[in-house]
């Protein structure tokens, strides 16, 4: 079986989503921001800090392009990483990319709006707006199938998932 791939903004439900998913189709999850923060020692915020949103995407594009290559897995991939146009290619040629769609109502009480997201530091809500007008359009070219994950419960949006992926 192919991977699948989950992508989306902040408060989307990748991580959560992506264990449920794994879980109800017995494969490997793998949360690309948890490999980088193992293989680097250091949370993302301290990443961001220490070297910049540069230096954290070159570490991060590193680690995408090799989980991309993974199959049979789940894999959630941080919410920027599609911004790199290598790992757009890399997706592009995936089966079974998925795009959570989630509104800022609904992310806002899911990620809190904390320091441990660096991208949504100062105005929270319109950072997040900001980055979603960025890259919506790349999410949507990207993805095989979008499912909305608005005042839905992670198992239920992992359900709706597993079923496409066994017809």
């Amino acid at each position: 079986m192919h991977s699948i791939i989950l992508m989306g903004p902040p408060g989307s439900g990748k991580s959560t989503v992506g264990k449920h998913l794994s879980k109800e189709l017995g494969l490997s999850f793998i949360d690309t921001d948890r490999l980088i923060e193992d293989k680097e020692g250091r949370s993302i915020s301290e990443i961001f800090l220490a070297d910049g949103e540069g230096g954290f995407r070159a570490i991060e594009k590193e680690i995408v392009l090799d989980v991309l290559k993974m199959e049979d897995c789940v894999i959630a991939l941080g919410g920027g990483s599609v911004l790199d146009l290598d790992v757009q290619r890399e997706l592009s040629e995936c089966a079974d990319v998925v795009f959570l769609d989630v509104s800022i109502s609904n992310a806002a009480p899911r990620v809190g709006f904390n320091k441990e997201r660096p991208l949504l530091m100062g105005n929270p809500r319109q950072q997040w707006l900001q980055l979603m007008e960025k890259r919506r359009e790349i999410y949507e070219s990207l993805a095989t199938r979008t499912v909305s994950t608005d005042n839905r419960k992670p198992n239920e949006v992992a359900h709706e998932i597993a079923q496409g992926v066994r017809k």
